[in-house]
């Protein structure tokens, strides 16, 4: 007799909610695979499967819209042939996370040797300081938002800087991610003014950075519609999207950190922008 596993079970193994798996199931994404006589969903191990991939397209980012277009629809096939198409499929994903996992690493390693080098009072190899930051990575989603000229500004930009100036602005970027954090925690209001103060050195630091809307308001001398929409729609994209969400992340997990960067933003571009 082929198992199955009640919906309690899968929220709990999935790190997710029974409330979750019912929308899913409201929506077409994650049919149960039998309805007990209590009422109870289970799903079976072709469910499971289709889980999987669901939530790793949730961490790649997609919607959930987007995700029942990639997965089509759940049949329920437990065929050989279905089972290799997945296979195949969850390949894909292995070989992304595979990627991710490496430039993690490589980015741990460096970071690692910076802070050897600062507290034996060594000196530091530039060369070594930024492997695995590959700015490029993101060209095609720059351009796509924003227009290829957007991504030649900032890539000029980055290549003109010293290896010393790329230190001191990746060391900006960590200090504000590391307040941010650090305010969500505390449970401070993101209307409050170290909040409002955060995201206006937030803001400050996106007109430092060539190409974007932010930026070419700062050189216009003045508030502009755009800007307000850009700073408030970054904000939903720190949300939306686990890629930039995890700079924001706290101790207690999931998006609260990146909630609370979200809200302060929409406040200080409603107020300021």
């Amino acid at each position: 007799m082929r198992r199955d596993w009640s919906i309690q079970e899968i929220a709990r193994l999935a790190g997710t909610t029974s409330r979750t798996l019912r929308h899913y199931d409201d929506i077409g994404l994650l049919p149960p695979s039998r309805i007990a006589h209590n009422g109870y969903r289970h799903y079976d191990s072709a469910a499971l499967v289709r889980l999987q991939r669901i939530l790793l397209l949730r961490e790649l980012g997609l919607g959930l819209t987007q995700i029942a277009d990639v997965l089509g629809p759940a049949t329920g096939s437990v065929t050989q042939g279905a089972e290799q198409r997945e296979a195949r499929a969850l390949e894909t994903h292995l070989a992304l996370l595979r990627e991710e996992q490496t430039r993690l690493a490589r980015q741990i390693a460096s970071v690692e040797t910076t802070i050897t080098a600062l507290r034996g009072g060594e000196n530091l190899m530039a060369e070594n300081m930024f492997d695995g930051f590959d700015h490029t990575r993101h060209r095609e989603e720059v351009e796509e938002r924003w227009g290829a000229k957007a991504y030649a500004d900032s890539d000029s930009w980055w290549r003109g800087m010293t290896d010393a100036e790329r230190a001191d602005w990746q060391q900006r970027v960590s200090d504000l991610g590391r307040d941010w954090v650090a305010a969500a925690e505390s449970g401070i209001d993101p209307a409050s003014t170290e909040a409002q103060e955060l995201a206006r050195r937030h803001v400050e630091w996106l007109t430092g950075i060539p190409g974007t809307p932010a930026a070419a308001a700062r050189r216009a001398q003045g508030p502009d519609a755009s800007v307000k929409a850009y700073v408030i729609g970054l904000g939903e994209m720190y949300v939306a999207d686990p890629r930039f969400g995890a700079n924001y992340a706290t101790s207690s997990g999931g998006t609260h950190g990146a909630e609370f960067v979200r809200d302060a933003l929409r406040v200080y571009a409603e107020g300021n922008l």
